[in-house]
């Protein structure tokens, strides 16, 4: 066992072993009769013992401490600037200077309050000129600020994203042909006190999109007259499509405080169904059904809205929608003007007007067809 420090002061061991027998251990009896051979022999780190360089030979020696000369994970302590080239330092300022919290939050421990810290002590101190002064953020430390530096340096690739297959949130099940054949949907929300609707066709037009008060909802004890009139009320109103999406709400049975509106979100899709879908007088199975379910949970996935078990506000993603429409030659959705005009302030933070039941409309019908479009490619 030789013990070396190589030009970065790190001390490193050289173990040499030998060809022994019995089990696996440090200390062990050579071969009866035979002389003993080099075997396997590495460096190994007296920092924090983990790392280990394996050598071919005794003259390989030199290349493996050269090899082996970056600064050792183990050891956190000593100037952040000293660990890292001029280049890397460059680099690692450079992001931290100039992202924004959305892109901080990209990078490994900067998720939440550390992104905005990092703003915000930018903004009142001027721009970071060194690493360590990194750590005067609140709650980024020397050890935090290591693995931060780390992952700007080297960003893990993110997973490639799984596609969503269309067919495991539409129920019933029907033949994917039929849904190809489709020229326009109307894609319905219900919500606790209204009902909205968009009708968008296969060119990605939004072809009609509105909500209808219904007073009569989550009064008394669901009365079924009450509730028929609002339901039937809204449906006179919807133009004619292919198929009617109407939304799979994903509301937990066993949250028992929730059960009022799940049977409030359950009789709305049951005679929406009865209302929407023809009544023919004798089964035929090559027609397909006229009314649809959607999952809830499917389309939060598709846009990235699910946090958790939960899904968030689909109100920025529209009004980013709305925006590309005007502002890009292919828009991933078209808006007439007078749509635009009549919703151009409808979905702003702090708005009264309400609108995430004509928001969840619009974003299902826009992926009903875009996983259509993925399942068919």
């Amino acid at each position: 066992m030789i013990d070396c420090t190589d030009d970065v002061g790190r001390q490193t061991v050289l173990v040499i072993g030998r060809q022994y027998t019995g089990q696996s251990g440090l200390f062990r009896r050579p071969k009866h009769g035979s002389l003993p051979e080099l075997d396997l022999r590495y460096l190994q780190c007296t920092c924090c013992w983990r790392s280990r360089v394996p050598v071919a030979g005794l003259e390989t020696l030199n290349a493996a401490l050269t090899s082996a000369s970056e600064p050792c994970t183990g050891d956190d302590s000593g100037p952040l600037d000293d660990r890292y080239t001029s280049g890397q330092r460059d680099a690692i300022l450079l992001l931290l200077n100039t992202a924004s919290p959305a892109e901080l939050a990209g990078v490994k421990l900067l998720r939440g309050r550390k992104s905005l810290n990092i703003v915000e002590y930018r903004t009142k101190n001027g721009p970071f000129t060194t690493l360590e002064s990194v750590v005067n953020v609140p709650l980024l430390k020397h050890k935090s600020a290591v693995v931060v530096f780390n992952a700007i340096l080297h960003p893990v690739k993110k997973e490639k994203r799984v596609r969503i297959q269309l067919a495991k949130f539409i129920r019933p099940e029907v033949d994917r042909s039929w849904l190809e054949n489709a020229n326009s949907i109307v894609s319905i929300v219900c919500g606790t006190n209204k009902i909205a609707w968009a009708n968008v066709d296969r060119g990605m037009t939004v072809l009609e999109w509105q909500q209808k008060e219904c007073p009569n909802f989550l009064t008394g004890t669901y009365t079924a007259s009450a509730y028929l009139n609002d339901v039937s009320a809204v449906v006179s109103l919807l133009p004619s499509a292919d198929f009617f999406i109407v939304e799979k709400p994903s509301i937990s049975v066993q949250n028992t405080t929730l059960f009022p509106v799940m049977a409030h979100m359950r009789t709305v899709e049951a005679m929406l169904f009865a209302l929407l879908e023809p009544k023919n007088s004798v089964p035929d199975s090559n027609i397909p059904p006229r009314v649809l379910n959607m999952m809830r949970t499917g389309v939060g996935r598709h846009f990235g809205l699910i946090v958790g078990e939960c899904r968030t506000s689909g109100a920025q993603t529209v009004r980013q929608l709305m925006t590309e429409s005007v502002t890009q030659k292919v828009p991933r959705i078209n808006f007439p003007p007078e749509l635009l005009a009549r919703y151009r302030n409808h979905f702003q933070m702090g708005s009264r007007r309400g609108g995430e039941e004509l928001c969840d409309a619009l974003l299902q019908a826009l992926a009903f067809f875009e996983l259509l479009s993925q399942s068919s490619s």
